[in-house]
């Protein structure tokens, strides 16, 4: 495998997909480009980018902008904490370093919801700075062509797999060699039906010539994910609709929410009303369930229309009777979304 950058850099000049932040050495546009491609599939991720960099051309645009109006334009892409490190990060740099990004891995590594992975593709497509990604797709080419069987989710996998890239990687070209490997990874030496066929290592690769490219990588450790009940109450004021910002260190967290209540089982909606005394006497009407399936939670949603609200204000503390065209500016979670477009507001 001695020539593997030198052949994976010709496959990418030929076979890479044309997209923007790889037209340009700009670290502002490459770092935005990985936080947006974070558990995020390319057409996808796309026009979040685009928007993005219309919204806020410099990291100083970004960094000036309140935080709703960042979490409104990340809506749809989840984990939410990369949206709001991503505008802690701009502040830093802003603020520390004058809107210049720093050079190094080492320094950007440092920086708020930058990691070694976004670290090192800045330092060496940006940079040219001699250090190596590693992502799935980077574990998976690496772990087929030379056979390798360490666990990827253990301590020992994610060493030898780090070693290993940085002893594979361009000295002369080492953005080029790192997005030509994420890249194959991405397009070609996929998680399912691989190219195999027309793969330009195929009389190298360890996994193809040993039967092994649908055992490796191997990861063994399993996510459990855990099960939640959330019961949405909608309060409607005549044209106004009740919404709440979610606080706290949870999902969704500085998103806007109808009135809810959380259980860990489920639960008949009498039983959830005595939980809450601003439900006292109220008269409810379901209007729609979903499942919502994060990474490591799955949530069994229900909404309910809520009529004959009580007068006591105080009962109402923390929510905010907004107009609908307010709540549909604010920035929700892709479920609260998805039920006022369903319901007609």
């Amino acid at each position: 495998m001695k020539d593997f950058s030198n052949d994976i850099i010709e496959w990418y000049k030929e076979n890479r997909r044309l997209l923007p932040w790889r037209e340009t050495k700009d670290p502002y546009c490459i770092w935005l480009s990985e936080v947006i491609l974070q558990q995020t599939r390319v057409n996808q991720g796309l026009p979040y980018y685009l928007r993005f960099i219309d919204a806020f051309p410099t990291v100083k645009d970004l960094a000036r902008a309140p935080e709703d109006t960042v979490l409104r334009l990340w809506q749809g892409l989840g984990y939410y904490s990369r949206a709001r490190n991503l505008h802690r990060c701009a502040k830093v740099v802003t603020e520390n370093y004058n809107g210049v990004f720093p050079s190094t891995f080492e320094e950007l590594v440092h920086l708020p919801g930058i990691g070694s992975y976004t670290a090192a593709a800045i330092a060496s497509i940006a940079f040219n700075q001699e250090v190596a990604v590693v992502d799935g797709n980077v574990y998976r080419v690496l772990a087929r062509l030379f056979g390798v069987a360490t666990d990827i989710s253990s301590t020992e996998g994610k060493k030898y797999f780090f070693e290993l890239a940085n002893e594979l990687i361009s000295s002369k070209h080492p953005g080029d060699h790192n997005q030509a490997v994420m890249e194959f990874g991405a397009t070609h030496c996929t998680p399912a039906q691989p190219k195999c066929d027309s793969c330009v290592f195929v009389k190298k690769c360890v996994a193809f010539n040993k039967g092994l490219v649908d055992q490796l990588p191997v990861k063994e450790r399993k996510i459990k994910k855990k099960t939640r009940y959330f019961y949405y109450f909608i309060f409607r004021d005549g044209n106004k609709i009740a919404m709440k910002k979610r606080t706290g260190r949870d999902i969704w967290n500085g998103l806007y929410e109808f009135h809810l209540i959380e259980s860990a089982v489920d639960k008949g909606v009498d039983e959830v009303k005595k939980s809450d005394p601003l439900l006292d006497r109220v008269i409810v009407k379901e209007a729609g369930s979903i499942r919502h399936i994060l990474t490591h939670q799955v949530l069994h949603i229900r909404f309910f229309e809520a009529e004959n609200l009580t007068k006591n204000k105080k009962l109402f503390e923390g929510l905010s009777f907004v107009s609908l065209k307010k709540a549909g500016e604010m920035p929700k979670p892709i479920a609260i979304t998805r039920y006022l477009e369903t319901a007609g507001y």
